[in-house]
């Protein structure tokens, strides 16, 4: 007993030595600029001149201006791709699990807009949707007038939820695929014999027994839509028209390197941004348990 203590013990330092380095490279990696980010939030630095200490102050302004709550809506409204992600690209996951003809080329098909720049998709999707674009030419074929899709706030806001859903269908639909490789065959074989067809399994066994693989995605495409979507509103709307597309990841870059450059203001923006990730992060992981729970 006493050899396997000694055992354990070694083992165990043997483990916290090797992750070690890796530690302290995060720490100097993420650690550092998130404590100097958290101390200048309580600054009016503008990036270049002497920082002067101002508390709270740009907390409280961020608070009290309107812009910031209409920013956060933006983000809410964002989030309604979230749903048809998750069920588009777990239709396209069973039809690759059932191996449906052409899968194996679909499965390339879907994933490829991962590996495209997120800007080159954005540009893309401005081009297509623009006022000389294709999508104008086909309705002005069929005698319909043409219009600045990007330039109208809800049509703005449609086009880049499509984009979203596009993008990230094929992630959706790998990881779908993923889960349902932990699901026993012999479960959709019994339902087939049973005559269960592709929207019963789909609605009655996949879903249901991807609840772990649901939850993850959910909580991933939160913290994706808080985080993530500045390349996409840089490259399609810039924010516009007025504030009507413009994200809180967005908003940051706008006060760091806009005009005024407000750094102070756009750190303080940071680490509510990183508070409201966190807090939203922790409510959707214990909805789950609690869900896990009633289902157990």
């Amino acid at each position: 007993m006493t050899g396997k203590s000694k055992y354990t013990k070694i083992t165990a330092r043997q483990g916290w030595l090797s992750v070690i380095p890796v530690l302290i490279m995060i720490l100097l990696i993420r650690g550092y600029p998130l404590v100097v980010g958290l101390y200048e939030s309580f600054t009016n630095w503008n990036g270049m001149s002497r920082n002067d200490f101002v508390g709270l102050a740009n907390y409280i302004s961020i608070l009290k201006d309107p812009v910031f709550w209409d920013l956060l809506k933006n983000n809410i409204v964002f989030m309604l791709f979230i749903p048809i992600q998750l069920i588009a690209g777990i239709v396209v996951a069973v039809l690759f699990y059932e191996e449906t003809a052409g899968w194996k080329f679909f499965r390339n098909v879907f994933y490829l807009p991962q590996i495209i720049s997120s800007v080159v998709i954005g540009y893309l999707f401005s081009v297509f949707f623009s006022y000389r674009g294709p999508v104008n030419a086909i309705l002005k074929m069929f005698g319909l007038s043409g219009k600045e899709w990007l330039g109208e706030k809800w049509s703005a806001i449609i086009i880049i939820i499509l984009c979203l859903v596009w993008v990230n269908i094929g992630w959706q639909a790998m990881l779908g695929l993923g889960g349902m490789g932990a699901i026993p065959p012999s479960v959709f074989e019994a339902a087939r014999m049973d005559g269960a067809g592709y929207w019963q399994r789909l609605f009655r066994i996949t879903i249901p027994m991807l609840g772990r693989t649901i939850e993850y995605s959910c909580v991933m495409s939160v913290i994706w839509v808080l985080t993530g979507l500045f390349p996409f509103i840089f490259s399609m709307t810039k924010g516009g028209p007025g504030y009507d597309t413009t994200t809180i990841d967005y908003m940051i870059y706008l006060k760091s390197f806009g005009s005024s450059s407000e750094m102070g203001y756009a750190c303080a923006l940071s680490v509510i941004l990183l508070v409201l990730v966190t807090v939203l992060t922790a409510i959707q992981m214990k909805l789950s348990d609690k869900a896990n729970e009633w289902g157990d």
